[in-house]
């Protein structure tokens, strides 16, 4: 992994972070000259893409490309492209939303995203078998999401953006990115980093469970738009089968994996906790969500679904891949800078969710908007960029002395 790459992820990372403090900062005084929606557009899709996408790209050529083939130019001018259709994304979906311009940047990201898939798939025949059935998997649901992308043209132009068929392409490119893309390569990368092999009949049931899950609890989102009683149960299956999955994940700390995380810093040490912590209790809201009402009630309210959004990008995501760039060299961790970023970003993450779920709490139990809660949103929010901000430099600086 060059260095200037991961550099390039953090100043997405923190262009989307700013992104959303303005967006929190337009509850309190709106700004005349910015269209509310269009950031919105700009910052899920720089969060989603510029940061979440390239970085998880880049581990995975650091750690499952070989180093020769790492060396090709292709894999460089690869990033390059895909940085330039975020660029592009960066700049346009703030100014004019879904437009011309913003939907050629979008377009050339997926086309370099299936190219980067085709790479991996012909650089990775000799990974061994665990690792590569999860790598392989997450770029097939990668490829899949697309799909939901492909379908929104021709849904705003047969039913229009009110439509069911056009809020089911969203939340299926979204399901699939979130839920197969991500978090399959994560533990993937968990995995390989750790350099643990499982028995063979335990992973293959953890995996089977994983995969049946993942597909089968997009009928939730799709219960949003349409009503069938069998919705429901094919979610309460899929759902099912990611408690028999995560239940196999946690039983899966053997020797290996236990000294691999008494190898790991303090700091890391948190990250990852923080990671399985928001695991589960992600899985613990879709258990709350297998009653009806529940999720038709709890779909409303807003606070919920960002607060979830963050909870599955920043929480399981985001903790992950900073846990796993902590093992590289372009980070002096022994700064003070670098600690206070991490502690930063995590303060951000765990204080913007708790007021998050509890307005939303509040909303539910239809007492309103709580007192200050737009001004606490934005004081808390400040501390995402600010702790982006201090990890880059970190990495920029790293090898001065002055550090």
């Amino acid at each position: 992994m060059k260095k200037s790459w991961l550099i390039v992820c953090l100043i997405n990372f923190f262009v989307a972070a700013i992104m959303g403090l303005i967006l929190r900062w337009m509850y309190l005084s709106p700004i005349p000259s910015i269209n509310f929606q269009f950031l919105v557009h700009g910052h899920s899709h720089i969060a989603l893409l510029g940061w979440t996408y390239l970085s998880i790209s880049c581990l995975i050529i650091h750690y499952f490309i070989p180093k020769k083939s790492q060396e090709k130019p292709v894999f460089n001018r690869l990033f390059w492209t895909t940085e330039i259709a975020v660029v592009g994304m960066m700049i346009d979906f703030p100014i004019e939303g879904y437009a011309m311009l913003s939907i050629f940047f979008s377009t050339l990201h997926i086309f370099c995203s299936y190219f980067f898939a085709y790479k991996v798939w012909k650089e990775t025949k000799n990974t061994k078998y665990q690792e590569k059935i999860l790598l392989d998997t997450a770029l097939l649901f990668m490829i899949f999401s697309t799909i939901g992308v492909w379908c929104l043209g021709p849904a705003v132009g047969l039913m229009g953006k009110a439509s069911a068929f056009y809020q089911i392409a969203i939340q299926f490119f979204l399901h699939f990115q979130f839920n197969g893309w991500f978090l399959f390569t994560v533990i993937a990368l968990l995995l390989r980093i750790s350099n643990i092999k499982l028995e063979k009949k335990f992973f293959n049931l953890f995996y089977l469970c994983f995969v049946l899950g993942t597909l089968l609890t997009f009928s939730l989102p799709i219960s949003w738009s349409l009503t069938h009683p069998i919705l429901y149960y094919l979610n309460n299956l899929g759902v099912v089968f990611l408690c028999i999955a995560i239940c196999y994940f946690i039983k899966m700390p053997t020797k290996g994996i236990q000294t691999y995380f008494i190898s790991n810093t303090k700091l890391e040490k948190k990250m990852y906790q923080l990671a399985f912590f928001s695991l589960l209790f992600k899985l613990g809201l879709q258990v709350i969500l297998l009653y009806p009402e529940m999720s038709k009630t709890i779909h409303n309210i807003r606070p919920f679904i960002i607060g979830y959004i963050h909870l599955s990008m920043l929480g399981i995501i985001t903790f992950f891949i900073l846990a796993f760039l902590s093992k590289s060299t372009f980070f002096h961790q022994e700064a003070k800078i670098y600690k206070l970023g991490i502690l930063f970003i995590i303060i951000g993450f765990c204080s913007t969710e708790l007021v998050l779920f509890f307005q939303g709490i509040w909303q539910f139990l239809e007492n309103g908007i709580l007192p200050f809660y737009p001004h606490l949103l934005f004081a808390l929010s400040i501390f995402l960029p600010s702790g982006i901000l201090s990890i880059t430099i970190n990495c920029f600086l790293c090898k001065i002395k002055i550090l």
